[in-house]
């Protein structure tokens, strides 16, 4: 799919992730000069009617709804065999991705179930339910914007409820009992879901896990999941409560709508914002306004709306005036003292070399650095090549002669960057290699494997397996399909074949020719394949090595031979030629003009495979082995 255009409009450039019945890439949109996201349907479906309904079902729900928490969808067609939808492109991760990378705070776990239940809230308003609520489909822009996605198994509604008696949907962990059992499915199952999602951004976990499906939805069904409070203290009872209103097992107990799941959140989002005022109000600032010490006191008469100034109070207040103000001198020239003693330091003139502390553990360094009266402050970094706590950098640089009191700027490492391995079994090579890229990590060892369930070039396994969480950069080993493997056949019989034949058969079976040994042979012909191993009819491999025993003539053995001619009739004078062929090469051993009648004899001998032939005026009359 890498670029070809859909509909001349729509260039695909990366394949950025996917399911059991579609594939996800990042595209070009040419018209609008714009990124979105193009969810196609697998080739496998796209003559499965079921399947494309569903896909178009999913389309058709999207197009809906509108709401900045959800994502939006823009077009849908077919180009050819391919059917697509057109999406907008979130650059960012996945809430599964955000969890697994480290814990979130409870503010911000508080946030974004809020978030994803208004996009629900929505939904339902337009008689629509999602049915499959997890972390997988929800999406965090890097401005950290919640976006809902993948209404792929969404049902529309008429009322609260629908019917599925003989389907379960949605995904074992998040589902709700009613899904489990393939019952009645309603908006509430929906706050189930959201519930489940809401307990494993606070603890860090699914409130059920088990070998098997089965096992999970039967927990789901009949066990209360472990208290939030009791794996994570902090969460304060009130959040704890509504995770348990939302997972209640009997539909009737928990929030009538999703509307009252998100009053109750942000219940506890001004519980989190009073509570920071309440911090802050503790004396942290405590400036006072102060009446003016040069204003006099002035009552009220209580015989009437006429006004007098009490002489004897305003002499008090002057006197007052005085007391306060030499008070405030005294609190000031306190205060001076004060920082004299406590900064001081800094008007020092001393100077100091800053040492060196990079690769030091940063509690080391600042002991180093505090020693040398030098102030430290120290910010955090990823690094896969420093250890986490030790320094990366300093500024200033080591060696640097400074002010004492100066401050040193310390960047410390939190470790390598933590990602997740991403599934690539099934992609093919160059897509499981963009997804490597695209999480931050570097492909690894390739080896290639025969695989008759899986096509040339197809992932078959990996190293490290997901969903591990491994650092930045990690090398991911992949294993590759090769195809179905060789063709097996029974190897044909190559005896009695010249040597140097054999090759175009060879290639056109696949073979190789493998060792070549002579072997002195009567009965052969010199340079004639006289053994081969395998032997004829053995079972081989489109490849495999055949090596072969080829005939050679008997150099020390001398043959002897009687040759006799009689001179046909014909012309008077005939030329009669004897010629010998044998390891020493060709000659003519006899030449002479006879009449016919004649009768010619002559001995011949020869070396290994003797030929003799005998010519009359050029013509062939007789040939004999010896």
């Amino acid at each position: 799919m890498i670029d070809r255009t859909l509909d001349k409009r729509y260039t695909i450039l990366e394949h950025i992730g996917g399911g059991g019945m579609a594939d996800v890439y990042r595209a070009h949109d040419k018209l609008l000069d714009r990124s979105v996201a193009v969810k196609v349907l697998r080739s496998q479906f796209a003559n499965d009617e079921e399947f494309v309904t569903r896909f178009r079902r999913e389309a058709q729900a999207a197009a809906r709804l509108s709401h900045h928490n959800i994502v939006n969808m823009y077009d849908v067609g077919k180009d050819d065999e391919v059917h697509y939808i057109v999406m907008e492109y979130i650059s960012g991760e996945t809430l599964k991705e955000r969890i697994l990378r480290e814990p979130l705070p409870i503010e911000m776990a508080v946030r974004i179930a809020a978030d994803i239940a208004e996009a629900l809230e929505h939904a339902h308003q337009n008689n629509l339910v999602h049915c499959d609520i997890k972390p997988h489909n929800i999406l965090m822009t890097r401005a950290g914007r919640i976006k809902v996605t993948d209404f792929g198994i969404a049902r529309a509604v008429s009322s609260v409820t629908m019917h599925h008696t003989a389907t379960i949907i949605g995904s074992v962990h998040y589902f709700s009992p009613e899904q489990a059992k393939g019952t009645a499915v309603g908006a509430k199952s929906d706050i189930y879901s959201l519930g489940v999602v809401l307990y494993e951004m606070l603890t860090g976990t699914v409130p059920f896990n088990g070998e098997t499906p089965i096992s999970i939805a039967l927990k789901h069904l009949q066990e209360e999941p472990r208290p939030i409070r009791e794996l994570k203290p902090e969460v304060p009872p009130l959040l704890e409560a509504i995770v348990l209103k939302a997972m209640a097992k009997d539909v009737s107990n928990r929030y009538n709508d999703i509307g009252e799941m998100i009053t109750d959140l942000k219940s506890v989002q001004n519980y989190f914002r009073d509570d920071h005022t309440r911090r802050l109000s503790r004396g942290d600032f405590p400036t006072q306004i102060l009446p003016r010490l040069d204003e006099p006191i002035i009552s009220q008469a209580n015989s009437g709306t006429a006004l007098e100034v009490d002489n004897n109070n305003l002499q008090k207040k002057n006197h007052s005036k005085r007391v306060v103000w030499g008070l405030v001198l005294l609190l000031l020239f306190g205060f001076m003292i004060g920082a004299f003693f406590a900064f001081g330091k800094f008007w020092s003139n001393n100077e100091v070399t800053v040492p060196n502390v990079i690769g030091k553990q940063v509690e080391v360094a600042r002991s180093l650095l505090v020693d040398q009266n030098l102030r430290v402050n120290v910010s955090e970094a990823f690094s896969d090549k420093i250890p986490a706590g030790h320094v990366i950098s300093q500024s200033p640089d080591a060696g640097n002669i400074v002010k004492e009191q100066r401050m040193i700027n310390l960047v410390v490492s939190k470790g390598g960057e933590i990602t997740v391995v991403p599934d690539l079994r099934g992609l093919s090579r160059r897509d499981a290699e963009l997804q490597i890229k695209n999480a931050g990590l570097v492909v690894g060892r390739i080896d290639e494997q025969f695989n008759a369930d899986t096509p040339v070039d197809v992932i078959i396994n990996q190293q490290p397996r997901p969903p591990a969480q491994v650092n930045k950069n990690t090398a991911i080993d992949l294993v590759v399909s090769k195809g179905a493997g060789p063709r097996k056949f029974a190897l044909p019989d190559f005896r009695g074949t010249p040597i140097n034949t054999v090759n175009t058969q060879f290639e056109s079976l696949k073979l190789k020719v493998g060792k070549v040994t002579e072997e002195v042979s009567d009965k052969y012909p010199s340079g004639t394949i006289i053994g081969q191993n395998p032997s004829p009819a053995a079972e081989i491999t489109e490849g495999a090595a055949v090596d072969l025993t080829v005939a050679k003539g008997n150099t020390s053995a001398t043959k002897k031979a009687v040759v006799q001619i009689t001179v046909p009739e014909g012309a008077i004078r005939q030329a009669v030629q004897i010629v010998i062929t044998d390891t020493n090469g060709r000659r003519v051993v006899y030449e002479n003009v006879h009449k016919p009648g004649d009768k010619v004899e002559k001995t011949v001998d020869g070396v290994g495979q003797v030929r003799v032939q005998v010519y009359i005026n050029g013509v062939l009359l007789q040939e004999q082995t010896i």
